[in-house]
């Protein structure tokens, strides 16, 4: 009898491992670790211009975008901004940039984030920053409006209003707005400036973005 009532207390009670929080980071560890091993051989230069963030970062050429800047990519695909928060003392401030690039907010609006929830992830990337590098610039670039996602355009533009409010409070903080530019004259996404997914861009999408960043990291740009 004392047995089938430790099955039975057994079958209700959740083990230990269930009721522990996954570690939500923890999926991204291989590409940080494998931005590690590139740093070990070849560290990006201190005072440099750094790009982290989500694929559209990943996938920007900035060799070919920014030829002269020697800017470090760290962007890692399908990652919100608190990924780059958790993993900024790896990728981002240990290289003391003097400008950080951030594109990311927009997997975290797919994701069901809230606009208010996205502005206060973007809050606290900066304060991460800041604390170990308070003179770095940050440069955010506006969650774009896209095919594939039009239909959430409406919060992820109150989120991007919410960070350009933020960024007006700073002086070492800068709102780059690519949703009116990557608009046609329909109101909708510009078709050319994506890839056949609908969602990342194709060189002239990324050849659009260089223009609009390019004043905000150096003048031999």
């Amino acid at each position: 009898m004392r047995f089938a009532s430790l099955l039975t207390l057994l079958a209700v009670t959740p083990a230990l491992a269930d009721d522990a929080p996954a570690n939500p980071h923890a999926r991204w560890e291989s590409a940080i670790e494998k931005f590690e091993q590139a740093d070990a051989k070849n560290p990006p230069e201190k005072g440099g211009v750094l790009f982290v963030g989500s694929s559209s970062i990943r996938l920007w050429k900035l060799d070919e975008s920014f030829p002269k800047l020697g800017a470090a990519n760290r962007g890692f695909g399908g990652s919100e901004i608190a990924d780059s928060t958790h993993f900024a003392d790896r990728i981002v401030t240990k290289h003391e940039p003097r400008v950080v690039v951030l594109y990311a907010g927009d997997n975290d609006v797919a994701k069901g984030k809230s606009p208010e929830r996205v502005h206060g992830d973007f809050n606290a990337f900066v304060k991460t920053v800041h604390a170990e590098l308070p003179e770095t610039r940050i440069v955010y670039v506006a969650i774009k409006p896209s095919i594939k996602r039009w239909s959430l355009v409406g919060k992820m533009r109150r989120a991007n209003a919410l960070i350009a409010k933020e960024c007006e409070k700073d002086d070492r903080l800068a709102f780059v707005d690519v949703d009116r530019p990557m608009l046609g004259d329909d109101g909708k996404p510009r078709a050319e400036l994506f890839l056949a997914d609908g969602l990342h861009l194709n060189e002239k999408g990324y050849a659009l973005w260089t223009k609009l960043v390019r004043p905000h990291l150096s003048a031999t740009e």
